[in-house]
């Protein structure tokens, strides 16, 4: 069998690097945010039995190109970039990294969330600019407002427990998830969506980018958000109408918003948020860590190797496991 292993992107974490080497196989990277002609010409170039999912999308054009594939795994937990239903088809699990980056993220969303509260880089770039604005100057405290939690999976816990810390209440909405999961947390559950919306001063998005997820914070949506909220997404941008984000920002109705993702990726030049200061802007990076990048790293490249072995994945690892099962169905009917 082959023994390489596609990465797209251009690095991988040492640790997930010598664990591959120790077990005979040998890591190829594409260049960063390749587009998928590349990625499928690398497939079929080296002849990669396994894919670490880092950057770029790996559409049906790039699965049904590659005869030799046998498993895709995530570095991190975001599938929307590769296409389920199609590697389902192959018999191609696509593997997740389930918490392994989730501190990373959570306290990057913190982060955000303090950046955009307390106002720093704008009155980072005020004093730089000879501006002492302390007269009239009025702040805000972040304990006792409520963050609302889009979402419950272990990013989510881990923001929530944080942000209890700094003595916030905090509310969720999951309809998926058990009701342990609040429990334990000690999170009131909200019975709806827009429960969530309208009981939220900050907004933390946590949920996976899908058909009924895409675009799910629209102006309506915003709308029904309190006067002076705040909106925090270190999910996925496309969650978000970002033309409705930064008319509900211009207007006040938003008092800001703390961004690591975007609906295209990277952003053009000219992409309005930069023009506007009460929007905090980051680059994907918030599981991009030294910590998360060890762990994140080193579970796909074991998801690899158990699935190459023929060995059991848990089950929450497998992205596309009701797809997979429903192909499995419909392929014994055929040949029955």
């Amino acid at each position: 069998m082959n023994k390489t292993i596609l990465v797209t992107g251009p690095d991988l974490d040492p640790n997930a690097t010598k664990l591959l080497v120790e077990h005979g196989y040998e890591a190829v990277h594409t260049p960063p945010y390749a587009d998928s002609a590349v990625i499928s010409q690398y497939l079929q170039t080296t002849g990669a039995v396994g894919i670490v999912s880092r950057m770029g999308r790996i559409d049906e054009s790039v699965i049904a190109g590659a005869p030799q594939l046998r498993v895709i795994s995530k570095h991190g937990v975001g599938v929307d970039n590769i296409d389920l239903d199609a590697a389902a088809r192959r018999g191609i699990p696509v593997l997740v990294a389930t918490g392994a980056n989730a501190v990373s993220v959570a306290e990057h969303a913190i982060a955000l969330l303090l950046a955009i509260v307390k106002r720093i880089l704008p009155l980072d770039a005020g004093l730089r600019a000879g501006r002492w604005e302390k007269p009239g100057f009025a702040g805000r405290e972040i304990a006792g407002s409520t963050l609302g939690l889009f979402a419950m999976g272990a990013i989510a816990q881990a923001t929530g427990r944080i942000a209890k810390g700094l003595g916030m209440t905090v509310i969720g909405y999951d309809p998926y998830a058990g009701e342990s999961v609040f429990e334990e947390l000690q999170v009131e559950r909200c019975g709806s969506f827009d429960e969530l919306l309208s009981r939220s001063n900050v907004l933390s998005l946590h949920c996976p980018l899908n058909d009924q997820t895409r675009n799910i914070l629209d102006a309506v949506a915003i709308a029904r958000m309190p006067q002076g909220s705040y909106v925090i997404n270190t999910a996925r941008g496309g969650l978000i109408d970002e033309a409705a984000l930064l008319e509900a920002v211009r207007s006040g109705h938003l008092a800001g918003a703390g961004l690591d993702t975007f609906a295209v990726e990277p952003p053009k030049a000219d992409h309005p948020f930069f023009a506007e200061p009460r929007i905090v802007l980051t680059p994907h990076i918030g599981g991009v860590t030294r910590e998360a990048g060890a762990r994140v790293g080193v579970d796909a490249v074991r998801g690899i190797f158990q699935v190459l072995a023929g060995e059991p994945v848990q089950p929450e690892r497998i992205a596309n496991r009701k797809l997979l099962e429903a192909a499995k169905q419909t392929l014994a009917k055929i040949e029955v």
